[in-house]
């Protein structure tokens, strides 16, 4: 079984040569010994051994001639190969022996080749020679040809003159071309300089174009073949500029001429400088309206010549008409910009807001009947900008808040010397006292309202939001004008005249203005006063109303300061006389409208009564017995009752009276126990929340029999059921201070110990 490497290597030399075929027979080998094992592993599997040795023997004969067949194969290829290879190198051979004869042959001619080169020169130079001499007569001429075309030009033969001058350049600039592949660069200055008139014709021939294109409006008009001559020969130009950059190996002196673009350089210059020199234009209100006025015109009668006319006169792809409309919207734009740096009066500044955003796309102008559909401009975006229409509405509404502000100042002067007219303000058809302020205001206000709303709904905005303001201002020196007028009044209370008609005047007036404010907002479905505004108008009615109960309070001073007194107690006709000023400032009252009316009912009742139960609180009197203690409670009841059907009688309601506190302090002065009085003063303050300790002392001091142990015991009371007051609660007692009792006599001489 075994071998050793002696026998190995002798057996098997070619190992060493095909290393692979041992690889694979080992892997062969392996490979059916783990076959035959998987096979055979059973012994009655040994009986099918014939069959299976039978099966092998068979499928090895059949690789083995596939074999045969393929080496056959590969064989008879190689033997091709070698065949090919043989007949190549026998080639290969004979090519070389072919080659080396024409070198000798070529060296052995060398000499002639000298002579040949000496005649391909002298060819060379012939043609040039040929050449020159074919186009001598043509330079010859050029001069000649220069002249002419001038003569042309100034003729206004324009094809012609065109047709010569291309000639002129296409023979300079063909010599140019010869010399520049010959490398004969230093000849090229000597043929520009006897080409220079070129450069005189040129410019004088499109001198003359853009002189026609300057006037192409017109002359499509008047004189359609001038323009198109101008035309064509722009677009020549054109056409040779091309031909020239698409081939770039040379390119001659002043090319490309660019033409047709220096076509709508122009025509956006003549545009531009008809119509759009900011200079020249009177920014004030009405100039500008003219300006602008003929803008619109002028703009609209040139895009009808464009379209109607000029179309026809150039190719279709010079799309001039949508070129010449963003020539002229991009102009407006500069020129609008312009104008908007100057400083516009209020009237200006409307007139461009409304020209930008609402004629420009007008019928009247760029959506006229008879430019419609070739002209849009909305491709073209916005005249100005939105930030800067946003700009311009903010500085229009400055200007109209400096005119606003002066307005109401001169209304407010006017009113301020109404105030003291020798006569009563005017009524209106009811009988209620006004002036003419919130009618002048409110109309003023709503007009630049109006005026902006014609704009934008913002601009609207925005003057309704300064208008706001601005009332509000307004009230507020209307405020300091009236408390400047009440001063007047308090120096000599016959100066105004008629100082309470004229405050009943300003608080109608004030509910004139906070009534129609609503009406100012742009949309009237949800409009509602400013918080400010309302509070700004409320300050206004409370300073009215204060200059009014001021004036029915000096009225009644004097009366209040004769209670409490023993002639009061005996029946004196003071409370009468209160009764006759408040009826008569209540007739005075009724010429405010109702809301008003009844207010001012309330708080000269409270004011009554404060001042009532001010006089009462004064330590003027102390009842000495239980008889004046009984003729200050008939006393107060008649008084209060008094009192009180006076104003139930004017139209306030009992439930809306203060006077029930006069009622209920009687009851302290009446209860005859005082002994009780705690239990009554708890009622009392329970009552009155506000009323203070010194309120209740002062009021036991007016019983004139309350001892020390009582005045404890009540105040010890009070102490311990501290009261809070109500939302709802009208504070009386605390508007009413106390006078301070008296320091003991040694304090006030400063000598206690």
């Amino acid at each position: 079984m075994g071998m050793s490497a002696e026998d190995e290597h002798t057996v098997n030399p070619k190992d060493e040569e095909w290393p692979e075929a041992e690889k694979a027979e080992k892997l062969a080998r392996g490979a059916a010994l783990k076959w035959a094992s998987g096979v055979f592993y059973r012994p009655e599997k040994l009986e099918a051994l014939g069959q299976y040795r039978s099966r092998e023997t068979q499928r090895n004969s059949s690789i083995q001639s596939r074999l045969k067949s393929t080496v056959q194969s590969y064989l008879e290829g190689v033997s091709a190969g070698l065949e090919q290879l043989r007949s190549a190198a026998e080639e290969v051979q004979n090519v070389c022996q072919d080659l080396g004869a024409a070198r000798w042959a070529l060296l052995d001619s060398a000499d002639h080749f000298q002579v040949l080169q000496q005649m391909r020169a002298l060819m060379a130079e012939h043609v040039q020679l040929a050449s020159v001499v074919k186009v001598l007569p043509q330079l010859f001429s050029v001069h000649e040809v220069f002249s002419h075309t001038l003569q042309l030009l100034h003729e206004q033969h324009l094809l012609e003159a065109h047709a010569e001058l291309m000639m002129l350049e296409h023979l300079r600039d063909d010599i140019l071309f010869q010399l520049h592949l010959r490398g004969l660069s230093s000849a090229q200055a000597t043929v520009l300089s006897y080409f220079s008139g070129l450069q005189e014709l040129n410019e004088s021939l499109a001198k003359q174009l853009w002189g026609i294109v300057g006037r192409s409006l017109q002359l499509v008009q008047e004189d359609p073949v001038l323009f198109v001559s101008a035309v064509r020969i722009i677009e020549r130009e054109e056409k040779i500029d091309d031909a020239l950059l698409l081939d770039a190996t040379f390119l001659p002196p002043g090319r490309p001429k660019g033409w047709r673009q220096k076509f709508y350089h122009i025509l956006q210059e003549t545009i531009t400088g008809s119509h759009f020199h900011t200079a020249c234009t009177d920014t004030t209100g009405p100039g500008l309206s003219r300006h602008l006025a003929a803008l619109q015109r002028d703009v609209v009668a040139e895009l009808h010549v464009v379209k109607d006319l000029m179309v026809q006169c150039v190719p279709a792809h010079y799309n001039i008409l949508s070129i010449c409309t963003a020539m002229y919207h991009q102009a407006l734009t500069s020129h609008l910009q312009d104008i908007l740096q100057e400083d516009l009066d209020k009237q200006a500044l409307f007139l461009l807001l409304e020209w930008v955003l609402h004629v420009y796309h007008s019928p009247e102008m760029m959506s006229h009947p008879g430019l419609l559909p070739e002209v849009d401009v909305s491709a073209l975006g916005p005249l100005i900008s939105p930030d800067l229409v946003d700009h311009t509405e903010r500085k229009y509404v400055v200007k109209v808040k400096a005119s606003v502000l002066e307005w109401m100042q001169r209304t407010l002067e006017v009113e301020f010397k109404e105030w003291f007219r020798e006569e009563e303000p005017e009524t209106d058809y009811q009988g209620f006292f006004q002036s003419a302020l919130p009618v002048i205001v409110m109309q003023m206000l709503n007009e630049n309202i109006r005026v902006a709303s014609l704009i934008t709904g913002s601009l609207q905005q925005k003057v309704y939001s300064m208008a706001m303001e601005e009332l509000e201002a307004f009230l507020g020196r209307l405020r300091e004008a009236l408390v400047q007028c009440g001063k007047e009044h308090q120096k000599d209370r016959t100066i105004p005249k008629y100082y309470v008609p004229y405050l009943l005047a300003v608080l109608n007036n004030n509910l004139a203005l906070s009534s129609s404010v609503p009406s100012l907002h742009p949309d009237t479905a949800h409009s509602e006063v400013p918080v400010s505004l309302r509070a700004a108008l409320d300050r206004m009615q409370r300073k009215a109303c204060q200059l009014l109960l001021e004036e029915l309070l000096l009225d009644l001073q004097p009366l209040c300061m004769q209670l409490p007194s023993r002639k009061w107690l005996s029946g004196s006709q003071l409370v009468s006389s209160m009764c006759e000023v408040i009826d008569k400032y209540a007739k005075d009252f009724s010429r405010v409208r109702k809301p008003i009316f009844m207010l001012l009912l309330m708080e000269s009742e409270r004011l009554v009564t404060s001042q009532y139960l001010r006089a009462l609180m004064q330590k003027k009197m102390v009842c000495k017995s239980e008889e004046e203690r009984s003729q200050l409670c008939d006393r107060l009841l008649q008084d209060a009752t008094q009192l009180r059907e006076l104003f139930c009688g004017l139209g306030l309601d009992r439930s809306q009276q203060s006077l029930e506190a006069v009622f209920a302090l009687r009851e302290l002065i009446c209860l005859k126990d005082p002994a009780l009085l705690s239990l009554e003063v708890l009622g009392f303050i329970t009552k009155y929340p506000d009323v203070s300790d010194e309120h209740v002392s002062t009021l036991l001091d007016l019983r004139g029999d309350v001892s020390k142990e009582v005045r404890h015991m009540v105040l010890e009371m009070m102490a311990q059921h501290p009261q809070a007051l109500p939302e709802s609660y009208q504070p009386i007692f605390s508007m009413i201070l106390v006078p301070a009792p008296e320091l003991p006599l040694c304090l006030r001489k400063g000598k206690c110990a």
